[in-house]
């Protein structure tokens, strides 16, 4: 491609024309864009972010900002072969883009999911039961979520422009969080195409994304308490940023995933016949090829068994003899360059230290030639395997990490040695356990856990569908302690959460159930002669409640709902052993006095509530006998629109109604909330 001048996002518009920094290809060395010489006005960024970004975002709720995610995912999978065609020049593979382009926009639909499954309508997210303080039921606490207030600086590495930019956005975006990002200079031009792709689509609001390109300045002078930093890249950048002194004088949260000495284990119950060990050399192999190696999550430390070192490192070498390096363009290769040549020359040097006393059994000399026109001048590096004989007694292995394609191999005796070497990272993002011995993994993990923040047992089973050592998940926790940064991202809705504002509320349960938007058991209800099952979803308000009729249990209910359930617990049947039981009689089946009371409140005509799709919360409080009488009451307890609409376009939303079924003496006896679809209006 053409060099062009990049541009960065600030204030709404894109800025930059005079060309600085130039920036290369890392397959051949051409230009292939230059950063823009123009300062940047943090002020203005910050100003524009806080203004016109928190406003437009929180005019939205959950569910919204969720929509918006879904539809930005599939915009940009519908041009993703512009942002292929760009990311050759980092040095990726397709399968290598794949991971950041593909991977990013997945990450967008994971949010949209997690945003309409696990979120309100609202702004504020009820971290409930709420609990009382005081003896009468006048008096409860609680906790709420909601949005800081504050701007989101995301620093990015070179290794994955798009993921890396989307991973951090997405919960941002969904927690009403405005972001300013700024991506590693290298690869920045592949980051500047996708925020350009956003920002044609139409779909941001107005200051949610900012995008620099070129130095950050004096933008965390200007952070204030409500905003966030993160940070991706090494440990030493990491804690320097997180020393900066306007970030420590006004407590500005600071989260870091660092690159580690990750570490992956081969169980000492695995033998080369196994299947498992051929696992573990394509695990390997992948780990060390995959990005060039150039990811924060790949395996630089692999800790085996002495016995079975040689055999491993035979395969390996076969393996990685096979592989195909050059021009990422080419169809049959499978490796492409680093990122840049400063990438390279670092990872050299780093080599040069790791190599230092250790054997390297593959590397350069092992058939290195790069395939394609201009690679001469590009940033490729070989794929080097180290063996290490006596890592107890090597600090280097275990503190100096060679970004790239580089791993070594170190040597146990015995399994309490193996996993002492994986401590000896200081903390990893991930560790992984190749075993068959499930006792194996119940030893290994409750101790490497404290110094890994994920972690994979690898098998024949898992590996059908595992993802691999090397690939965090929206749904799982990225982060890791110590080296790895001590911080945390992606992990579901925590990810959201840690953009979010917590605090403690107390109250009355009236005035709580105002504030968080759901019914608080004690609180003013609302009770109409029209039921509450025949108001559709617009109509419904939280509170609205029915107190039913009352029905008396008897033998015959009992002996029924066991011929019905095949239920028949002694509890229920046997008069001898349940007056030895602590409950001195026989009681009803728990499910009986479940169906009891859907008998005592549903509505029983069609009409706008149209299926009961689950409970939660459920407890059974104290025994029903017989004799006893039970009634219940049904409240509006939460409404959630998810904005969705059946097959014939009438609109739905979701509802969930508190229960709690009393006997005759006004004590509960079974407490749950009950799940269901209502219907809008049309």
């Amino acid at each position: 491609m053409e060099p062009n001048t990049l541009q960065s996002f600030i204030g709404g518009r894109w800025f930059g024309g005079a060309a600085a920094q130039e920036l290369h290809s890392a397959v051949n060395g051409r230009a292939v864009a230059f950063t823009h010489a123009e300062h940047i006005d943090f002020d203005e960024a910050v100003t524009h972010a806080r203004k016109q970004g928190l406003a437009s975002l929180l005019a939205l709720d959950f569910q919204q900002r969720a929509a918006i995610l879904r539809a930005l995912g599939k915009y940009l999978n519908e041009h993703k072969e512009v942002l292929y065609a760009i990311s050759l020049h980092t040095g990726a593979t397709r399968n290598d883009s794949w991971i950041d382009i593909e991977g990013g926009s997945g990450t967008l639909f994971a949010y949209a999911s997690i945003g309409s499954n696990e979120f309100p309508s609202g702004n504020l997210v009820h971290e409930g039961p709420a609990i009382p303080l005081g003896k009468q039921g006048k008096f409860f606490g609680t906790h709420i979520l909601v949005p800081r207030q504050g701007v989101a600086v995301h620093i990015n590495a070179f290794n994955f422009p798009i993921w890396g930019l989307l991973e951090k956005f997405a919960p941002t975006f969904l927690a009403g969080m405005p972001c300013i990002v700024k991506p590693a200079t290298a690869t920045s031009y592949l980051t500047e195409a996708v925020v350009r792709l956003m920002d044609a689509s139409g779909l941001l609001p107005a200051g949610s994304l900012q995008l620099v390109i070129g130095s950050t300045g004096d933008l965390l002078d200007r952070l204030q308490g409500p905003d966030v930093v993160t940070f991706t890249g090494s440990a030493d950048t990491a804690a320097k940023l997180r020393v900066h002194p306007n970030l420590i004088r006004n407590s500005v949260p600071f989260n870091a995933e660092a690159d580690s000495l990750n570490c992956a284990i081969l169980g000492p119950d695995v033998t080369p016949d196994d299947e498992e060990f051929d696992l573990f050399v394509k695990e390997l192999t992948r780990e060390m090829t995959t990005k060039a190696g150039q990811k924060c999550t790949a395996i630089r430390r692999a800790i085996v068994p002495r016995q079975h070192v040689d055999a491993l490192a035979e395969r390996l070498r076969a393996r990685l003899s096979k592989l195909v390096i050059g021009d990422p363009a080419l169809e049959n290769v499978r490796m492409g360059p680093l990122a840049s040549k400063a990438q390279q020359h670092d990872v050299a040097e780093r080599l040069a230290l790791l190599a230092a006393g250790n054997e390297v059994i593959f590397g350069e000399r092992d058939g290195f030639h790069p395939q394609g026109e201009g690679v001469a001048d590009g940033a490729f590096f070989a794929p080097t395997l180290l063996l290490c004989r006596d890592p107890l007694n090597n600090d280097k292995v275990h503190d100096v990490e060679a970004f790239g394609p580089v791993s070594t191999l170190m040597t146990y005796d015995d399994f309490d040695g193996a996993l002492a070497l994986a401590a000896r990272g200081r903390g990893s993002l991930v560790g992984s356990l190749i075993t068959r011995d499930p006792q194996v993994a119940a030893k290994a993990i409750p101790v490497a856990a404290a110094w890994h923040g994920r972690l994979l047992i690898l098998d024949r089973e898992a590996a059908v569908e595992s993802t691999g050592h090397g690939s965090p998940l929206p749904q799982l926790k990225h982060g890791g302690p110590g080296r790895a940064g001590g911080g945390e991202e992606l992990g579901g809705g925590r990810a959201v959460k840690h953009y979010l504002q917590r605090a403690a509320l107390q109250g009355s349960p009236t005035m709580l159930a105002a504030v968080v938007g759901e019914h608080v058991r004690g609180a003013a209800v609302r009770e109409s002669a029209i039921h509450p099952f025949r108001h559709h979803f617009e109509e419904l308000q939280i509170g609205d409640s029915l107190l039913t009729h009352r029905r008396t249990v008897s033998e015959a209910d009992i002996v029924n709902f066991g011929g019905l359930s095949g239920d028949y617990f002694y509890m229920h049947f046997d008069e001898i052993a349940a007056k030895e039981s602590p409950f001195g009689k026989r009681i009803a089946h728990g499910y009986f006095v479940l169906s009891a009371a859907a008998g005592l409140f549903v509505s029983p005509a069609p009409g706008p509530v149209l299926a009961n799709y689950g409970l939660d919360t459920l407890r059974f409080v104290k025994p029903v006998g017989i004799g006893d009488t039970i009634q219940a009451r049904l409240t509006c307890k939460r409404k959630i629109d998810r904005n969705k609409k059946d097959v014939n376009g009438v609109g739905q939303g979701v509802v969930a109604w508190d229960v709690e079924v009393t006997n005759q003496e006004g004590e509960l006896v079974a407490s749950y909330d009950i799940l269901t679809l209502v219907a809008k209006r049309n």
